[in-house]
């Protein structure tokens, strides 16, 4: 894996995270994530 794509990917992780710790717990409940899940949810995003 090349650099730019490393930075890429932990880009895509860090917005993942940030945006899913800024929702609320009802809002992240509607989705079907618990707080303590979105950094998992975050690897598989960028996994995707």
């Amino acid at each position: 894996m090349n650099v730019a794509r490393s930075f890429n990917n932990w880009r895509k992780y860090r917005q993942t995270v940030g945006e899913l710790g800024r929702m609320s717990t009802r809002e992240l409940h509607d989705l079907g994530i618990d707080r303590g899940d979105i950094r998992n949810v975050a690897r598989a995003a960028v996994a995707r």
